[in-house]
């Protein structure tokens, strides 16, 4: 399953993260907000249109910067634990230019963070790398 997510980015450098429904998989958790690229669908078209649906903001393709990726495995969802797993590759991009205000339309909570405060955040494993990611993009994380 390929999956895109994105960080939209403030001038003074605060990047937003969405809570997921509670009752969702890994319900609770802080992610980038982003969504499933539909069959025929380029992952540039699926943040794009996955922004306007759970925001309510319009982005510009040319406003996107890829910044990374994750991959792993799916976790079965609460409603069918026999699902099996299945790969999941994560592409995340970053925005500094939108159109609009975001609110959660399909989020328990919005929230502004500091790059460097959002790998303390309870997330999904794999946004653990993409905040990394994210740091290594925004020159502001150096490993070791």
């Amino acid at each position: 399953m390929l999956v895109t997510a994105v960080a939209l980015i403030e001038p003074d450098s605060t990047v937003l993260m969405q809570q997921r429904r509670f009752a969702a998989v890994h319900g609770g958790l802080w992610e980038f907000p982003g969504g499933k690229v539909e069959p025929g669908e380029t992952p540039e078209n699926a943040a794009i249109r996955e922004l306007h649906e759970e925001l309510g903001v319009r982005i510009d393709p040319s406003a996107l910067c890829a910044v990374g990726f994750a991959s792993g495995l799916t976790v079965p969802s609460q409603k069918s634990v026999q699902q099996a797993k299945r790969p999941l590759v994560i592409l995340l991009y970053a925005c500094r230019t939108w159109q609009g205000v975001p609110r959660a339309h399909d989020a328990e909570a919005l929230a502004w963070h500091r790059p460097d405060a959002i790998a303390s955040l309870d997330m999904p494993p794999l946004d653990y790398p993409l905040a990394e990611a994210l740091m290594r993009y925004l020159g502001i994380y150096s490993p070791g």
